[in-house]
């Protein structure tokens, strides 16, 4: 699959560089940058989350895990983890658990982790178990300038 095709056109209209980086397949964001030889702190993972009014895409770096009660204070509403399910239907072209966190491409909320600003690369999953994005932090802000920013993970 390499790149889902959403996502792909979501970068080119906006204009942000990338590289695709390939990687034996993997089954979490954590191994995946394990298995790539990068920082888990450098690799982007989103968790999908709902609430009454729809679906919220939190991004965090793979090496934390989202604290729901900090989220739903960030947000000023309660959330819960979305169902694989309801994820496949919103992310119809990326495998389940490959979801980028790139929410704006599938006119999802994005709000972003604070350990993810200010980074000089960022990674996330391509949509496949199989490639990682890579862009320079500076381009992630850039994707990111919309996103609502908190602190709402900690270090596994």
């Amino acid at each position: 699959m390499a790149i889902a095709k959403r996502l792909r056109k979501h970068l080119e209209r906006a204009g942000v560089p990338y590289d695709v980086i390939k990687h034996r397949p993997t089954v979490s964001a954590s191994r995946t940058a394990q298995v790539a030889h990068i920082s888990g702190e450098l690799v982007a993972k989103a968790v999908v989350l709902q609430d009454d009014d729809g679906y919220v895409l939190a991004a965090v770096p793979s090496t934390h895990r989202v604290e729901l009660n900090a989220l739903g204070q960030t947000l000023d509403r309660p959330v819960s983890l979305a169902t694989e399910g309801e994820i496949s239907e919103l992310f119809d072209d990326c495998a389940v658990g490959a979801v980028p966190p790139i929410g704006t491409a599938y006119g999802l909320e994005i709000l972003l982790d604070e350990s993810l600003t200010g980074l000089p690369d960022v990674y996330f999953e391509a949509g496949d178990h199989r490639s990682l994005v890579h862009m320079s932090g500076t381009d992630f802000a850039f994707l990111m300038v919309d996103a609502q920013r908190g602190t709402f993970s900690h270090h596994v």
